[in-house]
């Protein structure tokens, strides 16, 4: 298993919500809640989350057609490079919701279903490596996290 993917994976989903929630809790003030929580969640799981794999994508294709998907060769590259600008794009928007709130809505129904339909791909395919399965795994706890986050926004009125 890839450890930079693994730490990748646990700083953007878990690591960074957590923390960006419980400072902006002690420093501002803001009540702990599931809309302070997906907040974070939307710009760090949906936003660097995918931000950060499109770039990889976009600079080194190869590692996410090897190493994720098991595909030898080159023929792929430029697929998974072109996958890499649409992770860029939804990644971007993610970020940007951190500081635009009323972009939360379209990044976490956006990123969360992105990552729906990865699991599913994942899945269907039946993962083969330890780095296959972490993205399975991952994809859909995010994908689930993008959900509530989504129906926290929803329920508020404000995303």
């Amino acid at each position: 298993m890839s450890r930079p993917y693994l730490i990748s994976i646990l700083l953007t989903a878990l690591v960074i919500p957590i923390g960006g929630a419980s400072v902006e809790h002690l420093i501002y003030a803001a009540p702990w809640s599931a809309l302070l929580f997906s907040k974070w969640f939307i710009f760090s799981a949906g936003g660097l989350r995918l931000l950060i794999a499109g770039i990889k994508q976009v600079m080194d294709p190869a590692f996410t057609a090897q190493r994720i998907f098991h595909i030898q060769g080159t023929e792929s590259l430029p697929v998974v490079r072109e996958l890499g600008f649409a992770n860029c794009c939804m990644g971007s928007l993610g970020v940007l919701s951190l500081v635009a709130p009323q972009w939360r809505m379209a990044a976490a129904f956006t990123s969360g279903l992105y990552f729906t339909f990865a699991a599913l791909g994942h899945i269907k395919k039946k993962p083969v490596g330890p780095n296959e399965r972490l993205a399975l795994w991952s994809d859909v706890l995010i994908a689930a996290g993008l959900v509530a986050s989504l129906v926290a926004q929803f329920q508020d009125g404000t995303g």
